[in-house]
């Protein structure tokens, strides 16, 4: 799982919807025409003006993201706002949401007839995820803002450790930026309270857990708190009179401001928020649901699926999968699945008995992985690739491993955080499919080359699809197998179990948000279907709740990618090239599976005629 920060909601969601009627169509004619609306943009007619003009707009678009959304610059490496945090009140939401309609509005002005392939597809994904964020206000996400998954509360510690210090200024900013939080929790405290007069709050016993994570960081000592992370080395460049200023100033923020703020949130949540938590878990029970989760379904999977078609192919996919891994346990010397996986928690050699074991195997896949992705792409990211521990205070209620994008320079590596809370009770059969997931040939290969494109918008760098995302990572699992690798068993058996996992996700999500599942029945499915241990299995079902649609992206991608590698090699035959095929589907960026399928024919037609 790639690991995404919403770094302030205003960068991601959107507001009340406001009807509007968008030009889909500019007129031609000669002289220089203006649309109708506030700000009546110039329509630039000649070619080199229509590129000029869009260009710019994008600039501006970008500048002004990274200001809204100052946490996201300064994981991208922007310090410009490092004494900065994102505006979550009702009114930074309008104003966002009226940015965006005045963009559609100056995006549509701009005819894209004779501009480049790449320049037409910025022009049309900013369009596609601006007008989408347009239809998701209907259903006011800012009213939810926490979940055991997201939210400030565990966001702004995870941004500390993506932070460069390396001037006095980078302190100074940070402590100013620290003194912000009390105003951020108090913002969010007054959208949810809002929440709950609309019959719009997560189920009761997520918000349980997100109490646990609050106060986890309230109860800490400020010298152990992970915001008080930047004073445990200092640049040797900043003087020693420097770093006791420092040091005493970021402790009394982290003491007056921090501490008291994560306090004040955890009794919110104890008095007000979590008695009107909700008893069901599945979406359906807002008074919205089935349209805001049709909605989900389709903004993850980029595709028309409708919830029961996508029920059935998680169960065919399950099948499917079990009667693969039926095979290697009867290899394995057991005579059916129910009793290879009995044998999993009681066998040593297939558990971690320490931390240092279960990162170094992490780290041992990746190693032998580099060496095969010559054979496998033609560009290859620069970006470096780190293991590293989840940070503790969040371990409990996170998945097993997961990662997170370094910084185009260069100067932060991208990162796969391995999970260490009951270790000992995790198994380790799908080790090796996770390193290939989270880091290469999956999340880590795909988001650095998509980082390190040159020629296009900065906002096509960090573009996310869920679909592409993740459907290019649960690939990446099986292209080890295709190279030669998984070679003990109980690995190629957790292999099949990773893909399984996916394919149960199919199942259960739509189970619970479309079904009217309860809790019980996603556990006992998964079981049914897995031999994944408990550990994981209550994290997992925890997530498809806080989550909705989230997890349907994975398999749905995967196939998909699949899908379009089989017709290329059909249509194809000795033309195809496995290298040319990846470098087509990695060299744009993230994309929705619909245009990738698109570029992709486009791309089989060419080599055809060749």
């Amino acid at each position: 799982m790639k690991k995404l920060f919403a770094f302030g909601l205003a960068a991601f969601l959107s507001l009340p919807l406001l009807a509007q009627t968008f030009p889909k169509s500019v007129s031609k004619s000669a002289g220089t025409q203006r649309l109708p609306g506030p700000t009546s943009p110039a329509i630039p007619l000649t070619l080199e003006d229509r590129r000029a003009a869009l260009n710019a707009l994008f600039a501006e678009m970008w500048e002004e993201q990274l200001r809204h959304s100052p946490e996201f610059a300064s994981s991208i490496g922007d310090k410009r706002y490092n004494d900065q945090l994102s505006d979550y009140s009702v009114a930074a939401y309008n104003d966002q949401l009226a940015r965006g309609r005045d963009y559609i509005v100056r995006l549509a002005a701009i005819d894209t007839t004779g501009l480049t392939d790449q320049e037409i597809l910025s022009h049309d994904l900013m369009v596609r995820k601006l007008v989408e964020q347009q239809e998701e206000a209907e259903f006011k996400p800012w009213e939810m803002p926490v979940t055991q998954m997201w939210g400030p509360h565990i966001e702004l510690p995870q941004l500390v450790p993506l932070l460069t210090f390396e001037t006095v200024k980078d302190y100074d900013d940070y402590t100013s930026r620290l003194s912000k939080i009390p105003t951020v929790f108090q913002q969010i405290s007054t959208n949810m309270m809002t929440g709950v007069e609309d019959n719009r709050v997560p189920p009761k016993y997520l918000l349980e857990k997100v109490l646990v994570q609050v106060n986890a960081i309230a109860q800490q000592k400020p010298e152990d708190s992970p915001f008080a992370r930047p004073l445990q080395k200092f640049p040797a460049s900043i003087s020693a009179e420097d770093q006791t200023r420092i040091k005493a100033a970021v402790l009394e923020a982290i003491q007056k401001q921090v501490l008291p703020a994560y306090a004040q949130f955890g009794r919110f949540l104890t008095a007000s928020y979590i008695p009107a938590g909700r008893a069901d878990p599945g979406l359906w029970s807002l008074p919205d649901g089935d349209k805001y989760y049709a909605f989900l379904v389709r903004q993850s999977t980029t595709t028309s699926l409708a919830p029961a078609a996508i029920h059935q192919l998680g169960l065919d996919e399950v099948k499917r999968d079990e009667a693969e891994m039926l095979v290697i346990a009867q290899k394995l010397g057991f005579k059916d699945l129910a009793s290879l996986r009995a044998s999993i928690p009681s066998n040593p050699k297939l558990h971690a008995q320490s931390t240092d074991q279960l990162i170094g195997l992490y780290s041992h896949y990746l190693d032998q992985m580099r060496p095969k992705l010559p054979e496998l792409f033609g560009t290859l990211p620069r970006a470096p690739l780190v293991v590293l521990p989840v940070p503790e205070y969040m371990q409990q209620d996170q998945t097993q491993a997961y990662y997170v994008q370094g910084t185009a320079d260069g100067k932060r590596p991208g990162t796969v955080y391995v999970n260490f809370y009951k270790f000992k009770d995790r198994a380790l059969t799908n080790v090796e499919s996770i390193s290939y997931h989270e880091g290469i040939p999956g999340h880590h290969l795909q988001i650095s080359i998509a980082q390190e494109l040159t020629g296009l918008p900065e906002f096509r760098s960090y573009t996310y699809y869920t679909a592409y995302t993740e459907g290019w990572a649960l690939y990446s699992e099986r292209l080890g197998k295709e190279i030669g690798f998984y070679q003990d068993p109980w690995s190629d058996y957790g292999r099949l179990e990773a893909d399984t996992w996916r394919a149960i996700r199919l199942v259960i999500d739509t189970g619970v948000h479309s079904m009217h599942w309860k809790r019980d029945e996603m556990l006992s499915y998964f079981r049914d279907h897995s031999s994944m241990d408990d550990t994981n299995i209550q994290a997992e079902v925890d997530r498809y709740v806080a989550w909705p649609g989230q997890a349907l992206g994975y398999k749905i991608g995967q196939l998909k990618i699949l899908e379009l590698r089989t017709r290329a090699q059909q249509t194809l035959g000795a033309k195809f090239d496995i290298r040319a095929f990846h470098d087509q589907v990695l060299d744009s960026g993230a994309l929705p599976m619909d245009i990738l399928e698109g570029r992709i024919d486009t791309w089989i037609a060419a080599q055809k005629s060749k």
